[in-house]
């Protein structure tokens, strides 16, 4: 299943961590976005081109430490067709590298439509007897709050396709708890409620590695939450944002692992993106930047975790 590439990239590079790739134009150094402007104008195609400049750059200096990068949809979405373009140019490049890519569109819906999310982001679709994909992300960020009927559509693309799926369950934002930590089932709450349906969705996807294709996102911003997940969920990966930026530390994720230092992957966006600003480089050392603060990452949780087996 999908997860099994994503724990082998995990191996391979002995890093369990993702690169978010969630582009803006002010993170972008200027000598890349006057160069895409020259060329396609200060308009949409401009600017999706300097997104895709700068995600080129920064897998580049990757690719070879990093398993994983999640871009997130918003921020191509945002700049027009164009940028969602450079959404699917992204994932294909990464792919080229051998990373597995995890699209984070939190989709949400149910029966025929939550089939041609599931189709976009994970499958294929027929055009007059030729097949595509439209895509071809790895994973898919999904919110499972309307149910199984949101779910079980994705179930049999992930089985057909080998692709898997992470269903919100703890979110890191601040205000997670107005809803999610709300009491239910006579006293479990809402998200732990959520997280044992990962495990029952998850019963036909199974991996070779002992984890389904139906993962969750748990913050690294609730550690007890991580914990307690992980003790009552044996078989469903998570997806831990909330790293870096948002005040996660090593020590508050480590409880997302299991005793072989598998069963998650963490999320760095702005903290390796941004890192050529925030460190003082010069822009033309962007991916530089990005590259060493991934490995200080990558070292810190590895030193916790020990050898990863």
């Amino acid at each position: 299943m999908s997860f099994d590439r994503l724990i082998e990239g995990i191996l391979r590079t002995q890093n369990p961590t993702v690169a978010g790739l969630d582009p803006k134009l002010s993170y972008i150094p200027k000598s890349i976005q006057t160069a895409c402007f020259a060329q396609y104008g200060k308009n949409l195609e401009g600017a999706a081109a300097a997104l895709l400049e700068f995600n080129k750059g920064l897998i580049d200096a990757l690719y070879d430490i990093v398993p994983a990068v999640k871009p997130q949809c918003a921020y191509y979405e945002m700049y027009g067709w164009q940028g969602v373009k450079a959404l699917h140019d992204t994932i294909a490049y990464a792919k080229e590298k051998g990373m597995f890519v995890i699209t984070d569109g939190k989709r949400n819906d149910i029966g025929t439509t939550m089939e041609a999310y599931a189709t976009a982001h994970l499958g294929e679709v027929e055009v007059d007897g030729a097949w595509f994909t439209p895509f071809g992300g790895d994973a898919l960020t999904v919110n499972g709050y309307l149910g199984s009927d949101g779910i079980t559509p994705l179930l049999t693309i992930c089985e057909k396709q080998e692709k898997g799926i992470f269903v919100l369950v703890k979110t890191s934002n601040m205000s997670s708890g107005e809803l999610q930590n709300l009491n239910v089932n006579g006293g479990d709450t809402v998200y732990f409620t959520v997280a044992k349906h990962c495990e029952t969705w998850g019963e036909t996807t199974m991996g070779k590695y002992g984890y389904s294709g139906v993962g969750a996102v748990v913050g690294a911003t609730y550690p007890e939450q991580l914990s307690e997940l992980r003790e009552v969920l044996p078989t469903t990966f998570f997806l831990v944002p909330g790293y870096g930026a948002q005040g996660g530390g090593a020590d508050d994720v480590l409880p997302a692992f299991d005793p072989k230092g598998l069963g998650a992957v963490i999320n760095s966006s702005r903290g390796i993106m941004c890192a050529w600003q925030k460190k003082g480089f010069a822009e033309q050392d962007y991916a530089k930047a990005a590259r060493e603060e991934a490995i200080r990452m990558r070292d810190e949780l590895v030193g916790k975790l020990g050898t990863i087996g």
